[in-house]
Formats: C-alpha cells, structure tokens, sequence
C-alpha cells in the first residue's frame, strides 16, 4: 500500500474538472461572397442592391452577441490617391497603422444591414434591420435619424446628425427595425442609391464644397416598399471641415462615386463556454447558430447582387427637380448591372487561434441559379443548417467536435449563456413637452407625442414634424429658398410614392419578409404630405 502522503500526491495530479466559465471571443470571422465589378465602376457607382435572407440566427435572445446578417459596405472611390493619408491625424481610424498609407477603407462607409449587434437594447429573437454609416474615420457613426449605432443611448449632438427621415409612413426606431412574427429565410431587398435632392455647393470662406448625393436607403418588404431615409451630402463634405484638411475637399460620398466589392456575414461579438474534461482536455461550446436550410441542403443567403448607375433614377430624378415630370421611382434596368458572384471557403478562429473543422460540415457555394449561401455536408460537425458549437482545444488550435464526443463531466452539453435584458431608453431632447433651443426644439415638432409598442418588447414614442424642420437639418444655414425646394420635392414624393409600388427589382427567388406592422403609420389629418413621424424615444413596454 503507498504511504498516505504518495496518495495525496497522486491525487492531486489527477485532472479536475471545471465548470463552465462563459467569456468573450467565441468566434471570430465573415462568410463572404465577392460580386463581379461592372466594366466602369465609377460609373456604377451610384448605388448597389440585393435581397438578404431573414432568420432567427439564435435561438434565443443572448447578451454580448454580435453577428451581421449578409451585408455590405460601401466608400467612396478615391482609387486616384495612392499615398496621402485620408484619415487625419486625431481622428480615430489613423490610430490603425496596418490601414496606411492612406486609410481609404476607414474613411467614410455606408455599412448598414441585417443583424444583431452587442449594443441592441431590445432583443427579441430574429435580427433586425438598421442604417449605419461612418462619417468621419470611425470616430463616430450615424444610425438613424437621430441616434449612433446602438453606442449610446442619448441622441448625437446636434452638429454629428446625419440622416433625414424621408418615408410619410414607416417610423425608424433608434434600436433598428424589427420583424413581423418568426421569418424563416423570406428575404428583405435593400438598395443604398445615391440621389440629387439639393444641388451642390461650391467651397466658399474657406469651407469644403458639399456634393449632390444623397444616399438613400430604398426598403423592399412584404408590407412596405420604397425609400425611407437619407443621409445629408454635409454628412460626408464636413470632416474636411472640422479636421481642417483641404486634401479631403471633394474625397466624401458626397461627391465620389460609391464602391462595393462584394459582401458578407460578419462574425464579430460571439461569447463562450469553456470547461474542462476529467482527463485534462479543454473544451468551448458557442451558441448554437443554425440556417434555414431548404430540401436540397442549402441556405441561400442573398441574390440579386446589382449595382446602379445614374441612369437606374438620378437623372430622371434631376430632371425633376428642373421642371420635368416625377419618375414614378421605379429602378430603371437601363442603368442596372447585375452581378456575378463568386465566393471561397471561410476561416474562423477563437480566442485568435484557428478553427480547423467547419469546413466538413459546410462550406459557401454559388448556386446554379445565381443566389448564394450555404451547403451542408454529410457527416459533419453539427445537424444539418447548424454552425458547430463544440470544439476541443489542440496545442494553438480549436478542432470542431459533434456534441457527442463532449464529455458528460465538462457540463458543457447543459450549460447555458446568459440572456440579454432590457436596456435602458433611448432619449431625446425631442421628448419634452416643450423641446426649447437646438435642432429638437427649433422650429420644432408639429404634434404631441404618439406612442406604439413593437413587437421587441419596446415601447417607440414619436412626433411629427415637417419635413424640412426635422432635427438632422438645423444645423445648416440653408436658405429660404434651398428649403421651400427641398421641401416642395419631398411633399411631391409622399403624394406620388406610395408604399406599395415597385422601385427594387423583383427578387429573382422566394418570399419577402414583413416588416413589424408597428412599424406602419398613418400620418394625421392635415399632415397627410410634407410631415415625417421622428421618433423621440425608445423604452421598455411596461
């Protein structure tokens, strides 16, 4: 028999299990596809389109999660500048040596799609929509009418708001647009389209000049169609201004045309579970991601890929502004290029070490019928139209492992993530009864407060303004003039663009999505045209 000392030696050699411990870094990576870039890319530069599928990519709300849904980024075309730095010094993204030397990928984008995002407030199951656009290096981001992107919960200073409320009928939430019942791979089409709604503004006193495009977010649902919102040409033009940089004159999406290379799911904010096996060995657990996979085994995620030229509405739209009819807001195919996609295994990787296995399970494949997604394989890692969610830690490595081949002893299988709760509201001056001084406040709304509840949970409270009055636009000194013309083509549109006529292209495949009925508004008696609803708040429902 071994003395009682070398058994309390062994003993403690022995491996001892861990309880799950949940952190941070689960899994890191995008999905991409690559779209064919037109022969003149410039000249296609004045918009870019698709249909993205819509899914409840979680089975349940969670906290610190963060994955896109298939999305894109636009920027501006600044191909021209091989060497000077776009991104100022001070400015947030010049921090990013590996972006030099001239920091064109960080500079401005339009970024805005499908997803979750670790800052939503209001989580509720399926993704949701949103606008996003980065201004000014990353130093601060515009994601609605009235707010960031989900960074803060007080509205942006008057001076950084960006997008104008355009639609007579859809409100947009602060916390994004949020879904009717349980989507299951119907498709949402979207279309950012650079549009004339003002004319260009030479420099003058020394300030940038500011361009005619107006990025314009166009929405295609089940129970809404056409355009919702813009973002202001100063959006753009004003960083040369406020960095006092002359060689950003002219650089913005204001003015440049918008590229965009492709698109792609982008894995950002996933949390973990790790724990410990008897024998020593380590294993993770993520949450379980799963896609609506149809009878042959895919999940298509997008289709319809197409850029847009001026010809698909600009001009026609400019032509309307000098006196000529209203274009009836269809895309014209004239200027329309769709494209041909391409894609290539992704990689993925956990706590920065790499992931080796996904691949056996599925892979990103383009379709015969031109759309995009995912094919499962027999004999993989998880069921089929689920993203693994074992893995066991090998020396620099994670390898995907079946649920099966987890041991009993880590608690890993039974093991759960903590779930998202309520955030606190989203505010605004607008609010108040009386919102006094700045962009909320002067020449201020045009109603009392209106509430609806959303089917997140959330409780929206907005007013209606006139157009031209709403808060993204006090902080220019327009004319007069400017604004009464501004203001005649918008009210034109609400009276012309109703929100079921057809602006996006059909999709080629499938369903459309249905937005949150909620979401629908009906603009009161005497505000029927030229009145946008802004929302001033965003709260639990009681």
């Amino acid at each position: 028999m071994l003395p009682s000392t070398a058994l309390l030696t062994l003993f403690a050699q022995d491996p001892v299990p861990t309880a799950p411990v949940q952190q941070g870094s689960g899994l890191h990576g995008y999905i991409a596809f690559q779209a064919e870039q037109p022969p003149d890319r410039a000249a296609f530069g004045m918009g870019i389109g698709f249909y993205s599928a819509v899914w409840p990519l979680v089975d349940e709300p969670l906290a610190g999660f963060q994955i896109g849904l298939a999305s894109t980024w636009i920027q501006p075309d600044n191909r021209d500048n091989r060497d000077v730095p776009l991104a100022p010094e001070g400015t947030r993204a010049r921090q990013w040596a590996e972006r030099g030397p001239t920091w064109d990928t960080v500079f401005q984008t339009v970024e805005g799609g499908l997803g979750y995002w670790a800052g939503n407030r209001f989580r509720y199951g399926p993704p949701k929509f949103s606008m996003n656009a980065t201004p000014q290096c990353y130093d601060y981001e515009v994601g609605s009418p009235g707010w960031s992107f989900f960074y803060d919960t007080e509205a942006l200073p008057d001076h950084r708001l960006g997008i104008a409320q355009l639609s007579n009928r859809l409100l947009i939430p602060p916390d994004a647009l949020p879904f009717a019942g349980s989507p299951a791979g119907q498709f949402l089409g979207y279309t950012y389209l650079a549009l004339p709604f003002t004319d260009p503004l030479p420099a003058e006193g020394g300030k940038a000049p500011t361009g005619d495009q107006a990025w314009t977010c166009f929405l295609a649902a089940k129970n809404f169609q056409g355009p919702i919102a813009y973002y202001i040409p100063e959006t753009w033009s004003k960083i040369a201004d406020v960095c006092r940089h002359p060689f950003l004159h002219g650089r913005g999406l204001d003015t440049r045309a918008g590229l965009a290379g492709g698109g792609a799911m982008e894995i950002n904010t996933v949390p973990q579970l790790v724990a410990t096996a008897p024998d020593g060995t380590r294993y993770s657990k993520i949450p379980r991601l799963s896609f609506p996979v149809d009878a042959k085994g895919r999940a298509v995620l997008v289709q319809d890929v197409t850029y847009y030229a001026r010809a698909a509405l600009y001009d026609a739209f400019l032509a309307f502004r000098r006196g000529g009819a209203l274009p009836s807001g269809r895309f014209d195919p004239k200027g329309a290029f769709v494209a041909k996609l391409r894609t290539k295994t992704p990689r993925f990787d956990q706590d920065r070490q790499p992931i080796e296995g996904v691949a056996n399970t599925f892979d990103t494949e383009v379709f015969a019928d031109g759309t995009w997604g995912l094919s499962w394989r027999e004999g993989g890692h998880a069921p089929r139209g689920q993203f693994p969610q074992y893995y066991r830690h090998e020396g620099g490595k994670r390898v995907a492992v079946a649920e099966a081949a987890v041991p009993e002893g880590t608690g890993l299988r039974a093991a759960r993530f903590r779930q998202a709760k309520p955030g606190q509201p989203f505010t605004s001056p607008g609010m108040a009864t009386k919102p006094g001084k700045g962009a909320w406040g002067e020449p201020g709304p045009a109603s009392a407060p209106l509430q609806v509840r959303l089917v997140d949970g959330s409780l929206v409270t907005y007013r209606w303004y006139r157009f031209i009055d709403q808060p993204s636009f006090q902080q220019y000194r327009w004319s007069e003039a400017k604004k009464a013309a501004l203001q005649g083509v918008v009210e034109a549109l609400h009276r012309a663009w109703p929100i079921d006529g057809e602006y996006m292209p059909k999709p080629t495949h499938g369903e459309l999505v249905a937005l949150d009925p909620a979401l629908l508004v009906t603009p009161p008696p005497g505000m029927q045209v030229g009145y946008v609803p802004i929302v001033v708040r965003q709260e639990r429902a009681p």
